[in-house]
């Protein structure tokens, strides 16, 4: 396992964040170390997105620094140079997965289905994130899954739909690896700055992390 998935196991929460103002970026990364996150998935939506990440990694190396909604492996290049930790692909798209390879570029490809699961499996891939979860059959689909990949080593990320009333259902299923959420990171409270609530949502993500 990678040094990124070593870290995202051991936190059990990734905040999941769309920042649309480069502003609001630096305040963002403050706002989660004090919260006892040194990581963030920045999602590849937003036109400043890349200049986002090159910002928070170069003024926090202690930030593990993830980039989400890679949806074509030319990018991937570019991340690994901006120093970008790990990277997330919301489906299971062969040609970013074989590229992430290819250059050594920790992936959780997404899936959702038993196939595409079987797929990343034997491209490799361990670490996977389950999307959209919450609407694709939530803690039942993959407490389902945990009977015929329970032994294989396939831990899953799910993400979507996860807040703080259910993260405690998904963390407490031993094939979760971790749960990927935006509840904390909320996009209208980056765009308002309100940095110091999103400190305190950080604090009871973690304190909810791990206590499962």
């Amino acid at each position: 396992m990678t040094y990124p998935f070593k870290v995202i196991e051991k936190l059990r929460v990734i905040p999941v964040a769309v920042i649309e103002d480069v502003k609001s970026a630096l305040p963002l990364a403050e706002a989660l170390l004090e919260g006892g996150l040194n990581l963030i998935e920045v999602t590849l939506r937003t036109k400043t997105a890349f200049e986002t990440i090159a910002a928070i990694c170069r003024s926090y190396p202690e930030m593990i620094v993830g980039a989400g909604t890679i949806l074509d492996a030319s990018l991937i290049s570019r991340l690994v140079d901006l120093g970008v930790g790990f990277g997330v692909s919301p489906g299971f798209n062969k040609g970013v997965a074989e590229e992430a390879l290819r250059v050594g570029f920790p992936l959780t490809p997404g899936v959702i289905t038993p196939t595409e699961v079987e797929q990343a499996h034997k491209m490799g891939f361990e670490l996977l994130k389950f999307f959209p979860a919450e609407i694709s059959g939530g803690v039942k689909m993959l407490k389902a899954l945990e009977g015929p990949y329970g032994h294989t080593g396939i831990r899953f990320i799910p993400t979507g739909g996860i807040n703080i009333s259910n993260v405690a259902d998904y963390l407490s299923i031993p094939i979760v690896a971790a749960i990927g959420g935006s509840w904390f990171v909320d996009k209208k409270l980056i765009n308002e700055g309100k940095f110091s609530e999103i400190t305190l949502r950080t604090k009871e993500a973690v304190r909810l992390a791990m206590k499962n």
